[in-house]
């Protein structure tokens, strides 16, 4: 894991995004990442966004991984988000 990106442990439920948000401190500033139920379902199963958040904790090592990928990539959206695909 790269020092400079950590990605602390506060991921939540985002209803209006219909997503689990979580922080990633890059160089002390904060990044916002997400995942899409959507997504999270096609890839691991749930059916709701409890099962989402508990499967996001479940694999928060591999997702952390891929969004640290993305993050270097300078893969943000135009709101300043990194979404996982």
């Amino acid at each position: 894991m790269n020092q400079a990106i950590q990605f602390p442990d506060r991921e939540e439920w985002r209803t209006d995004v219909s997503a689990v948000v979580f922080p990633a401190m890059v160089h002390g500033m904060q990044l916002t990442c997400a995942i899409s139920g959507e997504r999270l379902a096609s890839r691991f199963g749930g059916s709701t966004p409890e099962q989402w958040l508990e499967t996001f904790q479940q694999y928060r090592w591999d997702l952390e991984e891929e969004a640290e990928a993305l993050i270097q990539d300078q893969q943000e959206d135009s709101q300043g988000w990194v979404w996982l695909l």
